[in-house]
């Protein structure tokens, strides 16, 4: 695992769920996902497959690109 991308992608999910009001027992209902898998992926330590960038996209009023696209622009200023 590519560990600046897992971190870029944290960053972007902690940012796009504050910003959005949700809570991560809230996303992870919303996703159909584990809350504590939601704090690893904030934390760095997962990364997500396509599907669950897919499915945490939605609640977060994103589309996937967007978020790859911030990740990209994290990744790229470091």
């Amino acid at each position: 695992m590519n560990n600046s991308l897992a971190k870029a992608f944290g960053s972007v999910l902690k940012e796009l769920r504050n910003e959005a009001g949700i809570s991560q027992e809230n996303l992870a209902y919303e996703c159909e996902l584990d809350r504590s898998f939601i704090s690893m992926l904030e934390r760095g330590l997962r990364i997500p497959t396509l599907e669950t960038l897919f499915k945490i996209s939605t609640p977060l009023n994103k589309a996937p690109f967007e978020i790859i696209k911030m990740m990209e622009q994290k990744v790229q200023n470091k």
